[in-house]
């Protein structure tokens, strides 16, 4: 699989899965502008890889939730590597484990921001500058089934960003196609912080493929639906979980 001589932006690229995107990407002969937030060594290490394989790439600090930021993400993008093929909408996180009755409103305002709005600015952005291509949002599981306990919040804005995927679709096609992958339990710093070592040794052994994720095989289904391989593929939500959830 070629997309040689394209362009990507990748959100929150400076670990785990944005990341193995952004390499995967790269390997595939894309240029990527590398994201990231308070992952600074982590981006700077995903550029150096990608250049020692031959290829190019930059870092770029911002902060998604501002208009601004991703403005600038942007126009360094297209002024570096010029028309933008590729955005992958990776930016995003639980934040922390919140029940309804001791959720504030702030927290379900920074949550959604992180999510949701986030990826609306990413979007609104980069559409000048894309004539055609493909953009990959990344949901997740919990927008399928609510997700774990305390995870309201996340799994709202997760569910947004899927039937955003969905609009965008149609709104953005045949010019652009718009999808979006759900992962499940994948092998990240997420679950590091935010699941007990208990749970995802459950959650595992209910898998069908008895293993959690990798940064990788979610990096490896981005590639894809970048790819012309995936031309008549849009609107869709593909579900990346080892067969924990059918959908």
């Amino acid at each position: 699989m070629s997309l040689n001589g394209k362009t990507a932006i990748v959100t929150g690229a400076g670990r785990d899965i944005g990341r193995a995107c952004a390499v995967r990407l790269a390997e595939a002969g894309v240029k990527v502008a590398v994201n990231y937030f308070a992952s600074s060594q982590g981006a700077d290490e995903t550029v150096a890889e990608i250049k020692a394989a031959g290829g190019e790439a930059f870092a770029l600090a911002g902060d998604l939730t501002r208009a601004e930021d991703a403005a600038e993400l942007v126009r360094r993008t297209h002024e570096t590597f010029g028309a933008i093929d590729i955005l992958v909408n990776n930016a995003g996180g639980l934040i922390a484990r919140k029940t309804m009755a001791e959720m504030t409103l702030d927290h379900w305002n920074a949550v959604m921001d992180l999510n949701l709005t986030s990826t609306f600015h990413m979007i609104k952005a980069v559409l000048p500058h894309m004539t055609s291509g493909a953009i990959i949002n990344i949901a997740s599981q919990a927008a399928r089934d609510g997700g774990g306990p305390g995870a309201v919040a996340y799994a709202t804005s997760k569910g947004a960003v899927a039937t955003m995927t969905r609009g965008l679709a149609k709104e953005l096609g045949p010019r652009i196609r718009v999808n979006a992958l759900c992962p499940g339990m994948i092998d990240t710093d997420f679950h590091n912080i935010h699941t007990q070592p208990e749970v995802r040794v459950k959650v595992e052994a209910a898998t069908p493929l008895k293993r959690q994720g990798t940064s990788r095989d979610v990096a490896n289904a981005v590639a894809y639906l970048a790819s012309d391989e995936a031309a008549f593929i849009t609107g869709a939500n593909i579900d990346i979980n080892g067969g924990t959830l059918f959908s």
